[in-house]
């Protein structure tokens, strides 16, 4: 499923027009983004938790030549299912 599809099952399952129901899910991600900007965690019960990971800097190897590369301290999202959404896939 993609962006467009998530949106017109939205539309349909909320009874809203596809503009509104466009907003609605462009409101979600942005609220999710500035959340995880800020270090924070968005939690949906039945569903799970999206939160921010960080990886510590690292030495890599570049597979072509081999050499020893540094890779740079980084941070990125996460997101753990919960229990019911678990179950439903199993």
């Amino acid at each position: 499923m993609n962006k467009t599809e998530l949106i017109e099952h939205i539309a349909y399952n909320a009874d809203l027009s596809k503009m509104g129901a466009a907003r609605a899910l462009d409101a979600t991600l942005e609220a999710v983004r500035k959340t995880l900007q800020k270090g924070g965690t968005v939690s949906l019960v039945g569903f799970g938790t999206f939160s921010v990971s960080k990886r510590a800097a690292r030495t890599g190897r570049n597979p072509r030549t081999g050499e020893a590369i540094k890779i740079k301290a980084s941070k990125a999202p996460k997101f753990t299912p919960g229990k019911p959404l678990k179950d439903a896939l199993n």
